[in-house]
């Protein structure tokens, strides 16, 4: 387990690095969380966070990599629903990476 500190407040992380308590999470948390990754966050990349948290909000999980791109694909459009624009967004892995700064636990199925 690890700690980070934001703004004065001790976050917890786990092994991985996602928050060990979901209502850790604000943007600021979010911030230093893509600092972590090496990703200076975009208005792009807020808009992908927003519809991740909904993602989870609508299903109850944070998606893996084909749902992902299907609800951005629905959301934002095709240009935005394709796999190489979520990896220049959150590389290496758009479900692992954007799910850890949008504050949602590890997709399930990502390794």
């Amino acid at each position: 387990m690890e700690t980070m500190r934001v703004n004065g407040k001790a976050i917890t992380l786990d092994k991985d690095g996602y928050l060990r308590h979901l209502s850790d999470w604000n943007p600021a948390v979010a911030q230093a969380l893509a600092k972590r990754e090496g990703i200076e966050l975009t208005e792009a990349h807020w808009q992908l966070i927003e519809l991740l948290r909904q993602f989870y909000r609508e299903f109850e999980l944070a998606p893996a990599m084909r749902p992902l791109v299907k609800y951005v694909g629905r959301h934002l459009g095709a240009d935005k629903g394709r796999s190489i624009y979520l990896m220049q967004l959150f590389p290496p892995s758009p479900a692992k990476v954007g799910s850890k700064i949008a504050g949602l636990p590890k997709p399930t199925n990502c390794l």
